[in-house]
């Protein structure tokens, strides 16, 4: 018998990777709340039980035993009466050993037991996603029969293409439920619903869209999840980077399935989707790794007072411990400047000199030195030096070091391995230096009441203000070594986000001895990247998961004069 009124809750959750137990709980908590607001299903995001993505553990067969004995579990408790329950889980398919397929799938659990499976048939294959190198594709999927309604579940991907929706509209689906696992980048809640809009247009069917939430080393997951009518008009859009669970009411009319409005939450602003994005990324890192907090270096610049002011919104002042540790090129307004940082964010702050470490350093190295003319070795070994107290920190107290390089440094390799660039998690990975700058300002106006740090202005003006240095030698400026940082930005993300080529770079108003010299800066900072610590994913084109360059690479972009334009 068929029911003409339902009530579906979307549980956007945060899970812990591989943490069955874990997310097991969090899955029945939202299933009592969704079943003391009536709901008669709760759908959650992809892949929820195990986390996503789950990357290689997929190849592990006991972690694929787990998981369904996990879902299998969750499947009894459905006979209590209470809602049902859509779950993401991987599952074993079809054949034997080694052949056995292995699928991102979605189960439906009703009444005690699980009463059908449907498997992800879509597999990305770029960017961030490498799904067929552990998943097998599943067959092209009918509908789900739940209490009389023929439910379409395409799994995340399956739904930003035609085919799979397309299917489940000729068998009889009456109403799309889409479980995302869709992370964060520039502009990507604009780009999701759009993709959505079209499937409707092409279904006529409304759509569920639930997304995951939080952090996954390199990726955050911003939730976001909304609901579509069959005239493609938003009816519910839940809010951005938080929990949430809300329940959707639906009703069969005359012509088909009709969406009740819900509560409409505006999308954020890129400037705080961005920083909500590093410290949500931030946080769960520090968390569900099980780090106490976090220790950093406080130079009294930019980059390090917009990490900790992001590590104090993520975790509050009292696990955030910053360290100035100054030299002979250390000036007195860094001093100053770090000081009233750590007092605005009210963390705990130490100096430690590092004359003495340094010097020792020089001391052992001078007889291997004798002859050669002072230069950036002799700099990175104060850099190395504040490193190596850091990490003892860490070592000591269980913090975790952030290092705290921007994605322009990271870019031209304005870093030193095993100095500044020391450390287990950097939130400001992918974020340019002139968007650091627009991202401190925001901050120092915008105070978001659910984060853990103070409002007002926790970045002094002063260390926005003033002109960038390493401070490693006398009177250094970022300047010294590189362009203004508004044509660095420019030509970097035309070279890593657009993969564009010298002449179209020229072509926009950049010397073009500039640009050929970037590009090689970029090229020969392969091996450092490939050494660094992960941070969060923010642009189209992150260092990491998105751009893989080989490290050994003689190839360089050069103009050919027969051809200036570029066009051969």
């Amino acid at each position: 018998m068929s029911t003409d009124t339902l009530k579906i809750a979307l549980a956007q959750l945060n899970p812990i990777m591989g943490d069955l137990d874990a997310n097991a709980a969090m899955a029945r908590d939202a299933r009592a709340m969704a079943a003391a607001q009536g709901a008669d299903l709760v759908v959650f995001s992809e892949l929820f039980l195990s986390g996503y993505p789950p990357e290689d553990l997929i190849d592990k067969d006991a972690f694929l035993n787990a998981c369904q004995r996990a879902c299998e579990a969750l499947a009894k408790e459905t006979a209590d009466g209470g809602p049902a329950v859509l779950m993401g889980t991987p599952w074993w398919g079809e054949g034997e050993g080694k052949d056995r397929k292995r699928h991102n799938a979605v189960v439906m659990m009703e009444g005690g037991e699980i009463t059908a499976v449907r498997t992800k048939v879509e597999l990305p294959n770029y960017g961030v996603f490498d799904e067929k190198r552990v998943f097998d594709a599943g067959p092209m999927p009918g509908p789900i029969n739940f209490k009389g309604v023929r439910l379409g579940v395409p799994i995340c991907e399956d739904a930003w293409f035609e085919d799979v929706t397309e299917c489940l509209k000729e068998t009889g689906a009456e109403m799309l439920i889409v479980p995302n696992g869709s992370p964060w980048w520039e502009a990507k809640s604009h780009e999701r619903q759009q993709v959505m809009i079209a499937r409707v247009v092409e279904t006529g069917l409304p759509l569920i869209y639930v997304n995951q939430l939080g952090g996954q080393d390199e990726l955050v997951f911003d939730g976001g999840s909304f609901a579509l009518t069959e005239k493609y008009q938003l009816a519910l859009q839940m809010p951005q980077f938080q929990p949430a669970l809300t329940v959707l009411h639906a009703a069969r009319g005359n012509g088909g399935w009709m969406l009740q409005q819900g509560e409409i939450i505006p999308p954020l602003d890129d400037m705080e989707a961005d920083w909500r994005a590093c410290v949500l990324g931030l946080g769960d890192y520090v968390n569900k790794n099980g780090f106490p907090g976090v220790v950093l270096g406080l130079s009294g610049g930019i980059d390090s007072a917009i990490c900790a002011a992001m590590a104090v919104d993520a975790l509050g002042s009292d696990r955030v411990h910053c360290v100035m540790m100054p030299y002979r090129y250390t000036a007195q307004h860094s001093l100053e400047d770090a000081q009233a940082c750590a007092k605005a964010l009210g963390v705990r702050y130490d100096v430690v000199e590092i004359h003495e470490p340094v010097e020792g350093f020089l001391n052992a190295l001078g007889p291997l030195f004798e002859g050669t003319e002072e230069g950036v070795t002799e700099e990175n070994l104060q850099s190395r030096t504040r490193g190596t107290i850091l990490m003892g920190l860490s070592n000591k107290f269980g913090h975790m070091v952030l290092t705290t390089g921007n994605k322009s440094e990271m870019s031209v390799g304005y870093a030193t391995l095993y100095g500044d660039m020391n450390g287990g998690f950097n939130p400001i990975k992918d974020v340019y230096k002139t968007d650091v700058y627009k991202m401190a300002a925001w901050r120092n106006k915008n105070h978001p009441a659910d984060l853990k740090g103070p409002g007002g202005e926790v970045i002094p003006e002063r260390i926005i203000t003033k002109a960038p240095s390493a401070e490693l030698r006398p009177d250094q400026t970022d300047q010294d070594s590189l362009p203004d940082y508004d044509v660095l930005d420019g030509i970097l993300r035309g070279l890593v986000e657009d993969e564009k080529s010298i002449s179209q770079i020229v072509a926009e108003g950049y010397d073009v001895a500039t640009v050929a010299r970037i590009e090689h800066l970029l090229y020969i900072a392969e091996y450092k990247r490939r050494q660094s610590a992960p941070g969060v994913k923010l642009t189209s084109r992150n260092f990491g998961r998105d751009r893989r360059y080989p490290i050994t690479n003689r190839f360089r972009d050069r103009i050919d004069p027969a051809h200036p334009s570029g066009k051969v």
